[in-house]
């Protein structure tokens, strides 16, 4: 199905035969996993479709959708394994409830066969429960598209039933604007070599203009591949992008989000060892973490089990499933040594595999975020780390994770955290501070952002050294961090003595309230006693003359953030700075909350 997502093949230059008749067993045997991506409208910030791609059985050298169409295209038997993917994706996207449109891949050649000619072809999916008009075929170019004019008929026909055609992986391969021109898509896909950091190249940037001019004038949208980060999100909409799809709003996975997520990942802070911060992801849950591991019901052979592992040295567990549900799993190492005693063989060959099997494996949600699904496998037994977990959706089984793909996300995350964290408290810096109210804006839900800043701050440096004001900077985001909602809120560090804090919880007001009581108490000890005797110090202003100043303080600023009234990061940081200036006019610990409606676009009224 889809092949640019994946790293170029690993198989050797000469097939063997074994590897041919793997292939011939998958699409027989329809064992294919169907994965979905979101689509997303760039105008109202939601999901409005799912492209199905294929993962072939996770226990099989054909796993990668890169290895299933090369063995298959050396096989000649391509449109044997599009037409097998094809029902499987149609049928699990239906079977998932998922709305909006489907967009699946197909090459030009097996569109123009018998089995998908329009009379054919919307029965099927009438059949199955879903309309013509929600059907967006993409045409995949893995080589030219040959005779236009029979293409250009069978799309015809297609149009008139309902369906809609897109031009996939425009800018990569034999995609070319003659195949646009000719067969008139509905969507054009852009490939992701030019959505890449987009926000830095101005060369794409005039190129993506210009793709979107001519789509503009033919009549159909332009589709950014390959979106993965805020900043090539925000660049996408200010060109004028339609539509996206990426990392960014979620990657490929069994059990799809149906709308924005949001998911907190806990990271060590540089306070103490018990304490912890907070950074947001994107849609990280343990579906995402999601291989196919073919099962076996409790009363198989244990002998079947004991061959599976005998002869396929990667297989690590066999999860055990009775009417969809996982009631144990077989481990690798239990099953092999168990049959590797004497006598074994003849005493548990022919028992029921159930005699075997771990009754109490590790059962997860896909839904469960990978912060909580770590802490489970940490606290857990060690076997929990080394033979998997199984994941389900509502008790159904769907599939395993393993320890170590779990680790290496984790890996990730703490990796991206640590680039972007502020190098004094170990608090988000700008970039992920921007990303999460970002993030909170395409949520829709009421949240309020709390601009906290040090009043009298530089002199206060200036009087007792930096390191002193070092210190002061790591005690205020420790207290944020204290007050803050470790499981909601988000807290980080803009810069010098500036701090966000983004309240997720309901009593964000009274948190506030409670960092300033806090405050108050323990920052004299910042202080020296004559200091604190006259309730302030002398300093030497810009000016060159001396004046009193009180003891440093903290002032916030808050205001409640209704997420259709604003764009971005940036009308959000404009009326939180405003709101904080306001704080800062009253003298000590202040909170000022903004309560003026704003109107649309961030702007207070």
């Amino acid at each position: 199905m889809v092949i640019r997502e994946l790293p170029q093949s690993s198989l050797s230059e000469k097939l063997e035969p074994a590897l041919i008749g793997e292939l011939i067993a998958i699409i027989e045997g329809e064992r294919l996993t169907p994965v979905f991506q979101p689509i997303v409208d760039f105008s109202t910030s939601s999901i409005i479709g799912y492209e199905g791609l294929i993962r072939g059985p996770a226990s099989s050298r054909l796993y990668s959708p890169q290895d299933l169409f090369e063995v298959a295209g050396r096989c000649n038997m391509t449109q044997a394994l599009e037409r097998t993917c094809f029902a499987a994706v149609l049928e699990r996207f239906v079977e998932l409830d998922l709305k909006g449109s489907l967009s699946i891949n197909l090459g030009p050649d097996t569109v123009q066969t018998e089995s998908f000619h329009p009379d054919r072809l919307v029965p099927q999916l009438l059949k199955q429960g879903l309309s013509p008009q929600r059907l967006i075929i993409e045409l995949t170019e893995s080589r030219p598209f040959g005779q236009f004019e029979t293409l250009r008929n069978r799309l015809h026909a297609y149009r008139q039933q309902g369906l809609r055609v897109a031009l996939d992986d425009l800018g990569e391969g034999f995609s070319n604007l003659r195949s646009w021109a000719e067969i008139s898509p509905d969507f054009v896909k852009l490939d992701k070599f030019f959505i890449q950091n987009i926000n830095e190249n101005p060369i794409h940037r005039h190129f993506l203009t210009s793709i979107i001019q001519l789509a503009e004038h033919n009549g159909c949208h332009v589709v950014a591949e390959g979106v993965e980060t805020q900043a090539e999100y925000q660049t996408l909409r200010e060109l004028g992008v339609n539509f996206g799809q990426g990392y960014f709003f979620g990657k490929p996975s069994a059990l799809p989000a149906r709308q924005f997520q949001i998911r907190h990942h806990q990271q060590q802070s540089p306070f103490s060892q018990q304490e912890s911060n907070l950074i947001i992801v994107t849609a990280d849950r343990a579906g995402d973490l999601l291989v196919a591991v073919d099962t076996l019901a409790s009363h198989a052979p244990a002998d079947t089990a004991y061959r599976a592992f005998a002869d396929d040295a990667d297989l690590f567990a066999i999860p055990v499933v009775d009417d969809g549900r996982p009631v144990g799993l077989l481990r690798r190492h239990h099953v092999l040594e168990t049959f590797a005693r004497p006598f074994s063989r003849e005493l548990y060959a022919k028992k029921p595999c159930a005699g075997m099997m771990d009754p109490k494996p590790l059962i997860v949600d896909a839904s469960m975020s990978i912060q909580t699904l770590s802490s489970i496998v940490v606290a857990a037994e060690r076997r929990y780390l080394i033979d998997g977990f199984i994941i389900t959706d509502q008790g159904r089984y769907l599939g395993m994770g393993t320890g170590f793909d779990l680790m290496k996300k984790i890996n990730e995350i703490q990796i991206r955290a640590a680039r972007h964290a502020n190098p004094l408290t170990g608090l988000p810096g700008n970039v992920p501070i921007n990303e999460a109210i970002d993030q909170e804006l395409l949520t829709g839900r009421l949240f309020t952002v709390a601009y906290c800043d040090l009043d009298h701050f530089k002199p206060f440096n200036d009087l007792y050294g930096f390191s002193q004001g070092d210190e002061l900077i790591q005690f205020t985001g420790h207290l944020l961090l204290e007050h803050a909602d470790p499981n909601q809120d988000f807290v980080g560090h803009v810069g010098g003595d500036d701090f966000i804090v983004l309240f997720r919880s309901d009593d964000w007001e009274a948190r506030c309230r409670g960092i300033l009581t806090a405050f108050e108490q323990q920052v004299k000890r910042f202080f020296r006693p004559e200091h604190l005797d006259l309730g302030g110090f002398l300093a030497v202003q810009r000016n060159g003359e001396s004046a009193f100043l009180p003891l440093t303080a903290l002032s916030i600023g808050a205001i409640r953030i209704e997420p259709t009234l604003y764009h971005s990061h940036r009308d959000i940081s404009a009326v939180a700075a405003e709101a904080k200036k306001v704080a800062k006019k009253t003298s000590g610990c202040s909170l000022f909350i903004e309560r003026r409606q704003p109107e649309l676009g961030g702007k207070l009224s």
